[in-house]
């Protein structure tokens, strides 16, 4: 049932895009000034030279580094919350809760396209490594510190009588913490993290900045290739959309699951 839904959605997603592509580029391009007509300049764009393959490339590079981003930020923002929490509740901890502290600061007081260039260009500049790894390690450090504090706040939100009662069985705190507290945080954090990774999909936009060729990437190399900046970049903007658009809506459903459970 899911599966023919997501099919359905995709089909009608991909539907509005072509349509809305079509609707904008008539109305507003600049090929009608140049007696061009839309099919002509869809063929240049996209079909002569396969030029639609940076599109394709870029699309499967942008979801590849959100996905794999997303996981490595989940890991490390964890352990980043659990150090945190153990220190709020316990005391202990305190260099590492203050090595977190630091890292969070830094992250989150700094542009994502900042840290993208000091990791490639610095940390990585005497390694000969592929650029999505890269890309992926950077996004990860950076998604990490706001994924910390969406599990951190929704660990507080647990209400401490919990605690408590893992005491009052003889668990040790670790074990409280995994078997108790964290699966009640998951149903309050799931839709930011979910929100999170649509936040996330987006700022790899940059990625082009270190030579990698993701959706955005894709849609400026075909407009220094024809000299046409409006349907490439339109084209880019609405595959955004859709993809922003069907995740968003993947999200509220589970909100309502949650809500109703």
């Amino acid at each position: 049932m899911v599966l023919e839904f997501s099919k359905k959605s995709a089909l009608k997603a991909f539907i509005a895009v072509l349509a809305v592509l079509l609707l904008v580029t008539v109305v507003v391009s600049p090929a009608a000034a140049e007696g061009q007509t839309f099919t002509e300049k869809f063929y240049q764009n996209f079909i002569e030279d396969d030029r639609y393959q940076y599109l394709l490339t870029g699309l499967q590079n942008t979801l590849i580094i959100t996905f794999f981003s997303l996981i490595l930020g989940l890991v490390l923002g964890s352990l980043i919350a659990v150090v945190r929490t153990v220190h709020d509740m316990k005391g202990k901890l305190k260099l590492l809760n203050l090595v977190c502290r630091g890292y969070l600061t830094v992250i989150r007081g700094t542009p994502v396209l900042i840290q993208l260039l000091i990791i490639y260009f610095v940390i990585f500049a005497s390694v000969d490594i592929a650029l999505v790894p890269v890309a992926i390690v950077a996004f990860g450090l950076n998604s990490a510190a706001y994924i910390a504090e969406i599990i951190r706040a929704g660990i507080n939100a647990v209400p401490k009588g919990q605690f408590e009662a893992g005491s009052s069985l003889g668990l040790p705190f670790a074990i409280t913490m995994i078997t108790i507290i964290l699966p009640q945080a998951v149903k309050n954090i799931l839709p930011a993290l979910c929100n999170e990774g649509i936040v996330l999909l987006k700022e790899t936009s940059v990625s082009g900045y270190i030579g990698l060729i993701d959706l955005t990437k894709g849609g400026d190399i075909i407009r220094s290739q024809t000299y046409e900046a409006f349907m490439p970049y339109i084209a880019v903007a609405l595959i955004y959309l859709t993809v922003v658009v069907i995740l968003t809506h993947f999200v509220k459903k589970l909100e309502v699951k949650l809500n109703a459970s």
